[in-house]
């Protein structure tokens, strides 16, 4: 499901809010897409790039980003 409202999510870890992502990231949110009975969004899309999200567990439930550029310049 997609959603243009931020939604807080959290791991074993951390507890993710807007302000706190916007500045782990360094860009601004736009929209969020969470699976059906996930609390953990699959994809979040700022103004400049569209981060995959990478869960792992070991010990304990973690995150990881991957940043990919939305428009990226092809010379």
């Amino acid at each position: 499901m997609m959603i243009c409202e931020w939604k807080d999510f959290s791991t074993d870890a951390d507890t993710y809010t807007l302000e706190a992502f916007e500045e782990t990231v360094g860009d601004q949110f736009e929209s969020m897409m969470i699976e059906e009975g996930e609390t953990i969004p699959s994809y979040i899309w700022t103004l400049n790039y569209v981060i995959i999200i990478k869960q792992s567990t070991r010990m304990f439930s973690d995150i990881s980003f991957a940043k990919i550029p939305r428009n990226p310049v092809c010379q």
